[in-house]
């Protein structure tokens, strides 16, 4: 099985809407790096969805992985912050599918020539294998409850290509 690894954002807002399970369906397990834990579980602390992250790296599908290359970090944090720049390192280090919603972290992957999904990306696969029934519930919820911003754009065309228009 491909190797994955997680940024913060995908953790957190799958999570928020009880989709975390998605992971581990789509991938069996997930790298996330020292940073990305210390900023959803140690900062997050008692929230509910902090909670389904522990557990998930309790049952021994998410597990925590340092980079080795140090300046690599240090070169990408000129750009991105610390645990994005850790997932980043990490994910070439194991040429990995990388996990990450933010542009700007979106386009250092593409520098990198990183295989690259975020949340609306896992959201629309699950719905094309039609292990959710609709992708416009979970994008709302996204939106309303996790309170993700997803550009009216992107909305529109992963509805479209989910065949929701």
């Amino acid at each position: 099985m491909q190797s994955v690894v997680c940024d913060s954002s995908v953790l957190i807002h799958l999570a928020k809407i009880k989709r975390l399970h998605l992971l581990k369906d789509f991938y069996g397990s997930i790298a996330i790096t020292p940073a990305v834990w210390r900023e959803v579980v140690e900062e997050g602390k008692d929230r509910e969805d902090v909670k389904l992250i522990k557990k998930a790296f309790d049952n021994g599908w998410i597990a925590v992985d340092s980079p080795a290359n140090k300046p690599l970090v240090k070169i990408l944090e000129r750009r991105l912050h610390l645990g994005e720049a850790e997932t980043i390192a990490l994910a070439v280090e194991k040429s990995a599918l990388v996990l990450l919603d933010e542009s700007e972290g979106r386009r250092v992957a593409d520098v990198y020539g990183l295989r690259k999904t975020g949340v609306v990306g896992i959201l629309l696969k699950a719905k094309l294998k039609g292990i959710i029934p609709s992708l416009k519930k979970e994008l709302d919820a996204l939106r309303y409850k996790a309170g993700f911003w997803i550009s009216d754009d992107l909305y529109s065309k992963a509805l479209k290509f989910a065949g929701e228009e």
